[in-house]
């Protein structure tokens, strides 16, 4: 799709739902196009009321503690990626005929003609380090790019601001996805699939389905896991354009039209001559920062999608080197006594914990917080056998507690019942104690942190802090 020209929004009655990071943007944007904009919020808090009171002083009807009721006149509702489906103002706006769109389909629809293609991607866990991973490749072979979408800077801004890109990198989310019916990306990836979100989608399928949404229309490659069948069945599925070709990342050793490793290597049989027969070399395992096997396969995905932009294989290896990931992903922290102590507060469910696990030996593992309906007997029966002890924190620490008795019985188990501003650092103690030389204590904790954190990166921040008190000699 082009972009839609600005006199298509004179006077068009367009209802934003949702204040918060990406629905003030968009009302701001959609009033400056010309359109009559109404906001509405179901929160009526000081956050809401303040940032309301910035738009009223633009013009803009904002309605707040009322986000069930279509307002009359809408043609058209833009709505934060997080609402959920079933909410009644999309019921009355199915049934008055009335459009929804995200805004990624916003950012997608104003694209100008000359727009920067978009190379996208998604998947339960590692779609912000594949993200910053490829825009590091990218800026490496001298294009002009960001890293945008679910981070970074928003794509409104990334599609409307004066800076011009070659290619943009995009985040996109199961929830963007959903609310973007014609996104097309050049070329695009789905770096796995585990159950999460399912009480806003209300299914597995329903989100694989979304999550799929984001291959259709493709024009140079599908890139999928293929170490994740369900990742290859949504290539399979995606009605893309002609010509345009599925193409795999494995950490074993790749086959025609995949990217994988061969001793040590990152090398690419998907975008040379005769990939029948030769391969390029890309980079090495060394060059992956930190080079635990999920972020292996972060890199090789972010390597495919810049390979299928056109960039040379000395790129891949120079953004590699030059990329440094984000706080709370698989840091190390510091070594006490011989034993390693590693921060991923990001692991907050339980695919990533289990990526996280599967990168060291002998483990002592910090887990626990808010579950999100999750179950963890298959987390703990996959990793039983590299634990040498675990301590347990949070709220629904019970639920890991019991798959630990069922999967691991002769672990040894802390079970810290407490939830006070000193729990980490007693948590952190106990590890110490379990641990033995040529260890590494994980934080990993395969939940939500909102019981006793404001969110994931507070969680980091105290456990470096204990750690870094145990080196002190505390």
């Amino acid at each position: 799709m082009g972009s839609r020209k600005v006199t298509d929004w004179q006077g068009k009655h367009v209802t934003v739902a949702g204040l918060g990071v990406s629905g003030v943007p968009a009302a701001k944007v959609l009033h400056g196009l010309g359109a009559r904009v109404t906001v509405v919020n179901d929160g009526d808090d000081a956050r809401a009321r303040a940032q309301a009171a910035e738009l009223e002083s633009l013009g803009i009807t904002v309605r707040l503690g009322d986000g069930a009721t279509l307002p009359e006149g809408t043609e058209l509702i833009v709505t934060a990626p997080g609402w959920q489906p079933d909410k009644p103002l999309f019921a009355a706006a199915h049934e008055a005929g009335v459009p929804v769109w995200g805004d990624v389909e916003l950012a997608w629809r104003l694209r100008g003609p000359d727009a920067a293609p978009w190379l996208a991607v998604t998947g339960t866990n590692g779609k912000t380090t594949t993200v910053q991973m490829l825009a590091s490749i990218l800026r490496a072979a001298g294009l002009r790019t960001a890293a945008v979408g679910n981070i970074g800077v928003s794509l409104l801004e990334a599609v409307l601001g004066e800076e011009e890109y070659d290619v943009l990198a995009v985040e996109l989310s199961s929830y963007q996805l959903h609310w973007a019916p014609s996104l097309r990306a050049h070329s695009a990836a789905v770096l796995n699939l585990a159950p999460d979100h399912l009480d806003w989608h209300g299914s597995m399928e329903a989100y694989a389905r979304d999550k799929g949404r984001i291959y259709e229309g493709n024009r140079i490659a599908c890139v999928y896991n293929v170490a994740d069948k369900a990742t290859e069945d949504l290539v399979r599925e995606a009605d893309v354009e002609e010509g345009c070709r599925a193409v795999g990342f494995t950490l074993g050793t790749p086959g025609p039209s995949q990217l994988g490793v061969v001793e040590g290597i990152l090398v690419d049989r998907a975008f040379v001559e005769n990939r029948q027969q030769n391969a390029q070399e890309l980079a090495e395992v060394s060059d992956v920062n930190p080079p635990a096997p999920h972020n292996i396969a972060n890199a090789l995905a972010a390597a495919a999608l810049a390979r299928a932009f056109g960039v040379p294989a000395r790129a891949v290896r120079d953004g590699l080197r030059a990329f440094t990931p984000d706080a709370h992903r698989i840091a190390h922290v510091a070594d006490v006594d011989g034993v390693a102590y590693v921060d991923d507060s990001k692991a907050t469910n339980t695919h990533a914990a289990e990526a996280s696990l599967a990168a060291y030996g002998s483990i002592v593992w910090i887990a626990g917080g808010l579950a999100k309906g999750a179950a963890f007997d298959e987390l703990v029966a996959r990793s039983a056998g590299r634990l040498r002890g675990v301590v347990l924190i949070g709220a629904d620490r019970a639920l890991i507690r019991d798959a630990l008795a069922r999967h691991a019985p002769e672990v040894p188990v802390v079970d810290l019942d407490r939830t006070d501003t000193g729990a980490m650092l007693a948590a952190v103690q106990e590890a110490r104690r379990l641990a033995a030389e040529g260890d590494t204590v994980l934080l990993a904790p395969a939940c939500a942190s909102m019981d006793m954190f404001a969110n994931y990166n507070q969680r980091g921040d105290a456990f470096a802090e204990a750690v870094r008190g145990l080196g002190a000699g505390a």
